[in-house]
């Protein structure tokens, strides 16, 4: 067997990611590499995977530790294509036939572990999709999927060439553009979270961007009480998304 490294974007390793990945069907899954020794879940991956035909190769520890660079596998990883994504155009085409719709803006998120567990969150609440510009953000790698737990699977992931004209086009269809932010003196709990929403989120430690924050309807903070300076990106995400939901009943 070759074991040399496979790019991030053909390589997924976890049980979750490579479960959602045979579950879900949404693109090929060229070969799968597992450890010899066996567990329930494990034992469910090789049968579903032989199932539907996929190859299947047993392999010790120190080949897996080897292909997946020194990743968290759980003793399992997969060789896919990659997955088609939609592009902005049609993202717009749903948002005009769901009015009442969640989407997620990241401006600039950079390691793939938060734009995994963003993943993870937004699919989670019923976003319609998360959104991040094309440069200097982080890649779905095999990482990203690996912290999403099988919800890059399951949701799309846009990129986008120019934000700010992008967020002026959710306003032209209607949805209202939220910024997270601090400093704002309105908290997201007052802020109204019905209806077309696009939540915004600045990258870590950086927050949103001057022509991001410009180009926003309204900007929400999450209320703290205690003397840490902020939530990281991830938790920020999933408690907009729930006040979301909470509003929505």
């Amino acid at each position: 067997m070759a074991t040399e490294p496979l790019s991030d974007e053909t390589l997924i390793f976890g049980i979750n990611p490579v479960l959602s990945l045979l579950q879900e069907g949404q693109r090929p899954v060229e070969a799968l590499f597992a450890l010899r020794e066996e567990g329930r879940r494990l034992r469910q991956i090789l049968e579903l995977a032989r199932d539907k035909g996929v190859l299947v190769r047993l392999v010790d520890r120190i080949a897996l530790d080897r292909l997946v660079k020194g990743g968290v596998h759980q003793g399992v990883a997969a060789r896919v294509t990659p997955r088609r994504q939609p592009d902005w155009d049609e993202i717009l085409e749903r948002l005009e036939k769901h009015r009442d719709g969640i989407l997620v803006i990241l401006d600039g998120v950079e390691d793939p572990r938060n734009l995994g567990a963003v993943l993870r969150s937004a699919e989670a609440f019923g976003a319609m999709a998360v959104v991040l510009p094309k440069d200097r953000t982080a890649p779905l790698s095999g990482v990203a999927v690996k912290a999403s737990a099988g919800a890059a699977e399951r949701l799309d992931l846009v990129r986008v060439t120019n934000l700010a004209r992008s967020l002026d086009q959710l306003r032209e269809v209607g949805y209202w553009v939220i910024g997270l932010d601090g400093e704002a003196s309105q908290s997201i709990g007052e802020t109204n979270l019905k209806g077309g929403i696009a939540l915004v989120l600045g990258g870590e430690g950086k927050g949103l961007r001057r022509l991001t924050r410009e180009k926003c309807d309204t900007l929400a903070a999450i209320p703290m009480v205690g003397q840490t300076g902020s939530f990281n990106l991830s938790v920020a995400a999933a408690i907009a998304l729930y006040e979301c939901r909470r509003q929505r009943g």
